[in-house]
């Protein structure tokens, strides 16, 4: 598996660069979902300013592929797809599970229910979704008491629910969503690297992709997960990173996303993005993003293929 890591040298300001108009208008979108989802109001941070920009419907299709097949070259060099909620659905009853076994063995009497889970994933990170959990409603009991003391607590913790959470992916618990193992295939096929960019620990993706796709696959496909970025999504960061390791201009390449934060991520990157809503984003607003779909899905119920990524590089997919 090609796990990357970050090059040496690598300064934030320039992976948060806020270029332009295009980078900024999803992040606006991003921190309005935040603010409206009502627990954690002030959890995803905007900096910086830039002039309104026209914002643009997009239609969410049901089913779309191409019927000609375009040349090589017109191919996007590379797909990358985040982890949790587009390769599976892992959040509610994957990582929501792992973590509430690991405060339950603890000790801790924290229960994370499905709604509140919900709220939290609008929090980029298992470390940070915690740490911001425990600053809100206060911190457990047998919890340490000073700072440094607290980020290495939340680090045990966080490796404690990344063991369980391992153990859910090696025995196969959780399947692939739709159209993941296909789509994958096709753009190996053709040239076309893949990738896969998460805030997830990088050893829970790297199960996943392993386990749930294959040696053979994950041989081929980088891996961009965990603490690799300074900061996650909806930073673009990451994104960023991948583009730069994989050797690709960002304007060339696909990401596959099912969340608004991951949505703002990609755009801030000025790169296309295309929405595969998942049980917890079904309602997210993903106005800004170029297409939506439920999955990618498998024949009879395909909804795009390869060659609609080709197309959605040189057109836009509006209403």
């Amino acid at each position: 598996m090609a796990s990357i890591a970050p090059p040496l040298g690598a300064s934030s300001p320039a992976l948060a660069s806020s270029r332009n108009s295009r980078s900024s208008l999803p992040v606006r979108s991003a921190a309005r979902h935040s603010r409206e989802s009502g627990l954690f109001p002030s959890f995803v941070v905007v900096s910086g300013s830039t002039p309104p920009v026209r914002r643009r419907r997009v239609s969410v299709c049901a089913a779309s592929s191409s019927t000609s097949s375009p040349s090589p070259s017109a191919f996007p060099a590379a797909l990358l797809f985040d982890c949790d909620g587009v390769l599976v659905d892992t959040e509610k009853d994957g990582h929501r599970i792992s973590f509430n076994e690991t405060f339950a063995e603890r000790e801790l009497n924290v229960t994370w229910d499905v709604d509140l889970y919900g709220e939290l994933l609008k929090i980029g990170g298992g470390k940070e979704r915690m740490t911001a959990y425990f600053n809100k409603t206060g911190w457990p009991e047998n919890s340490p008491k000073n700072e440094e003391e607290r980020i290495g607590f939340i680090a045990s913790l966080h490796k404690r629910k990344t063991e369980l959470f391992m153990a859910l992916i090696e025995k196969k618990l959780l399947p692939l969503r739709p159209g993941v193992e296909r789509l994958i295939d096709e753009a190996l096929a053709n040239g076309v690297k893949v990738a896969v960019c998460s805030t997830s620990n990088e050893k829970a993706v790297s199960a996943i992709v392993s386990f749930l796709l294959g040696a053979e696959r994950a041989d081929k496909i980088a891996i961009f997960a965990g603490d690799v970025v300074p900061r996650k999504k909806p930073d673009p960061a990451i994104y960023l990173l991948a583009a730069k390791n994989l050797g690709v201009e960002p304007s060339s390449c696909i990401v596959v996303e099912d969340s608004a934060i991951g949505l703002a991520a990609a755009k801030a990157a000025e790169m296309k993005c295309i929405i595969t809503k998942s049980g917890y984003t079904a309602e997210d607003d993903f106005v800004d993003a170029d297409a939506v779909f439920d999955c990618i899905g498998d024949p009879p119920e395909q909804h795009f293929d390869l060659a609609f990524c080709a197309d959605l590089l040189q057109k836009q997919y509006v209403s």
